[in-house]
């Protein structure tokens, strides 16, 4: 089985804390995103790998077992309590006289480290104890676009020929990793199931902009109203708002929407921001009148 180094996969240091790990995963997700790069395989697996990596490095208790095991991270359990028991018997040749085996198919492509630590990835451990191993963890993608996600839903996955109903909360953002505890591989002799674990990957085709539970948007507003102040409908994810515009309102302007903007992940009946900026649109067909009067207003002091 090939090692892969998660590090070098979101190109940080070994020192890296949690937020860089977010941010280095966050750049790699919409390089080498699906949609940003359609029909490219090259792309999909770097995507995968990527997600991959922060689901390991985003963890705590992974990650700290993926420093000391490399890719058998998942088998730490394993490597400790084996190791405990050929302390407690050193000396001695625990294995004589029982009868190794070696379990095959995709779940038993242990690693090198992995056969020596365990004497060729035996089914017993010491004085002849059967050892039970966990099954592998499985990871699927669940691509919703971002109005989906708007409000909590249920869909059905069928993984492996099993179907799973799941409740996707609010709130869930693009990349985002949730698990599914008992639902990945089979246990190895009589071990407990691995978990399966789903990447959102979240679709945006509205005008909004979506930063956690705030969401931006920019809004044309025409030069009349901008100069002379008046009223604007302006498109929300829930329909159209009424706002009132300020005499002389500069190009730029930002103003917030509170509780117009997305849904907080677990907290139900929390929302974040709107956050609008205005620009002022200038009209490029004007009439003859039109631009008469133009020309006379710059004959003014406010030209």
């Amino acid at each position: 089985m090939e090692f892969i180094d998660y590090y070098k996969v979101l190109g940080i240091d070994k020192k890296a804390s949690p937020e860089q790990i977010k941010k280095a995963y966050r750049k790699l997700a919409r390089k080498y995103h699906p949609d940003l790069n359609p029909n490219d395989a090259e792309a999909e697996k770097n995507f995968k790998r990527v997600n991959e990596a922060h689901e390991v490095l985003s963890d705590t208790e992974k990650r700290k077992k993926y420093d000391e095991y490399g890719k058998d991270w998942q088998h730490a359990e394993a490597f400790e309590k084996n190791k405990r028991s050929r302390t407690q018997y050193a000396g001695q040749n625990d294995f004589e006289g029982y009868t190794y085996r070696r379990t095959g198919g995709a779940n038993q492509d242990f690693s090198d480290f992995f056969e020596s630590m365990f004497g060729g990835a035996s089914s017993f451990g010491s004085k002849g104890k059967k050892v039970h191993f966990r099954g592998q963890d499985y990871n699927a993608q669940l691509q919703l676009s971002l109005m989906d996600v708007y409000t909590t839903q249920k869909q059905t996955l069928t993984v492996n020929g099993k179907n799973i109903r799941l409740t996707i909360p609010a709130g869930i953002e693009d990349g985002q990793t949730i698990k599914i505890k008992g639902h990945g591989g089979p246990g190895i002799d009589g071990g407990p199931a691995g978990d399966l674990y789903i990447t959102f990957s979240i679709v945006n085709h509205t005008a909004f902009k979506r930063d956690g539970a705030n969401l931006y948007k920019t809004v044309q507003i025409p030069l009349v109203k901008a100069v002379l102040g008046g009223d604007i409908q302006v498109e929300t994810l829930t329909g159209r708002v009424k706002l009132k515009l300020a005499p002389g309102t500069d190009n730029g302007t930002k103003v917030k929407l509170k509780g117009k903007g997305f849904p907080k992940y677990k907290k139900e009946g929390e929302f974040g921001d709107l956050y609008l900026t205005y620009t002022v649109k200038i009209p490029k067909h004007l009439t003859q009148e039109q631009k008469s009067l133009f020309e006379s207003l710059a004959k003014t002091n406010l030209a």
